[in-house]
């Protein structure tokens, strides 16, 4: 039977005026994907390209911490309207969620993301950055489902572990023929490894950065990520 289920459609027509949907992803915990994902957005939106970046981890959503986000919320207008922060459209699972753990599982996890894409206004956007949820597993697999335009920028460290993990993850995206826009290697010694776009160093005043976003932008580690950014033609 058909499913009657109309959010696929709805999610179709939200997405409709965004040019570029980058999906930032990252199979290891640690690895700084969600601080690549707010950087980039702030990147892009420094330069002057309509910019919104979407938190989508359900199990640990930080971008709201990372940016510094407080006392906003979404605007209630035929949908939800994300908060600007630093010219970013910005919307997370926080807000809904009083800055708790959400207790989903399965399929339900999966129902909450189909539902944040299928009511979030985003208008107009010359890129979109998804903060995903960790893995390949249904919540990420539906994100790439709904979210067709997405192309994926993984996150990765020097640990063989973290590689390894890359590797299989990559190959499972190209055999769902997902673009791959790169792979950028963070907490790097400083040379490039092979096949990624870019190393970013590891910089240790970036943690003092954290919550302040104009400050996030002046460290290396935005540095790094910006000369990566420029080298896929983002910037």
């Amino acid at each position: 039977m058909k499913s009657l289920d109309p959010r696929p459609s709805v999610i179709e027509e939200r997405l409709k005026k965004v040019k570029r949907i980058i999906a930032v992803t990252g199979w290891k915990g640690g690895i700084g994907k969600s601080v690549t994902a707010c950087a980039m957005a702030l990147l892009l939106a420094k330069k002057g390209y309509r910019t919104g970046l979407f938190d989508l981890d359900f199990a640990g959503a930080s971008d709201h911490i990372i940016l510094g986000a407080r006392g906003l919320f979404p605007r209630e207008e035929k949908g939800l309207e994300p908060p600007s922060l630093e010219g970013v459209k910005f919307m997370s699972v926080v807000f809904f969620s009083e800055n708790k753990a959400v207790p989903l599982r399965g399929a339900n996890v999966s129902d909450a993301i189909i539902e944040l894409l299928a009511i979030t206004q985003w208008g107009e956007l010359d890129f979109l950055v998804l903060d995903m949820p960790p893995g390949i597993n249904d919540a990420a697999l539906d994100v790439i489902r709904f979210a067709r335009k997405a192309e994926v920028l993984a996150v990765t460290t020097p640990s063989v572990i973290a590689r390894d993990v890359l590797a299989r993850s990559l190959a499972l995206y190209r055999r769902l023929k997902v673009p791959i826009l790169g792979v950028v290697e963070n907490m790097a010694a400083g040379v490039k490894p092979k096949g990624a776009a870019a190393a970013i160093r590891r910089d240790r005043g970036l943690e003092k950065a954290i919550g302040r976003p104009s400050a996030l932008l002046k460290t290396a580690f935005a540095a790094d990520l910006g000369r990566a950014l420029r080298s896929l033609g983002l910037l």
